[in-house]
């Protein structure tokens, strides 16, 4: 009987594999339509969010999406959203709804900051520490920073885009946590203009 002949295993040399030098186009534009829709806002004039504000509920979403559609820049939806509760011919829950609908859907653009890239966040000490909240708790980090008001909740929006969590995981906690925040400030408002 013949015994099988073992050939010696096979080794292949690793390929050098370059990376990709090209310039990160993609990146680049995302980053600067942000900033751009950042700095435009900014020039918004003050009078027109009143009037906005005039046409209820409308204004009340119209005003919260431009407002969180910047990163880092203070909102007027809050003040906003505390006066439209005071008013007697708005519910403050609905209030609440529409706005924090709005601010998920505006919040977008950090997420969208995230993906483009976010060298310029990570040199900050407070995104290194919030992207690793949303590293180990998710949609847990995105909705309490969503809840509580405070300029972070721009960091954890690039965290979550960095790190490529599924949108809609990020729009659902994110919305929840704004919701909530915007119907108890509708409500305060109710309480103390109504």
């Amino acid at each position: 009987m013949d015994e099988p002949t073992v050939s010696p295993p096979i080794t292949v040399a690793p390929a050098d594999i370059q990376p990709r030098t090209g310039f990160p186009w993609k990146s680049v534009v995302l980053i600067v339509a942000t900033i751009a829709l950042t700095v435009g806002l900014a020039f918004v004039p003050a009078n027109l969010i009143e009037q906005l504000g005039d046409y209820g509920y409308l204004g009340i979403f119209l005003v919260t999406l431009l407002s969180s559609a910047t990163i880092v820049l203070p909102s007027p939806a809050v003040g906003l959203v505390l006066a439209a509760g005071g008013a007697a011919t708005l519910n403050p829950t609905l209030i609440g709804l529409v706005a924090g609908l709005a601010a998920g859907i505006g919040e977008f653009t950090g997420y969208l900051a995230g993906i483009g890239g976010s060298e310029f966040a990570r040199r900050t000490r407070f995104y290194i520490q919030i992207e690793r909240y949303v590293q180990r708790w998710g949609m847990l980090t995105i909705f309490v920073l969503a809840f509580i008001p405070s300029p972070f909740f721009d960091f954890a929006g690039i965290a979550a885009g960095t790190m490529r969590m599924p949108f809609s995981r990020f729009l659902v906690a994110c919305t929840l946590g704004k919701t909530l925040r915007f119907i108890g400030v509708a409500w305060l408002g109710q309480m103390l203009l109504g």
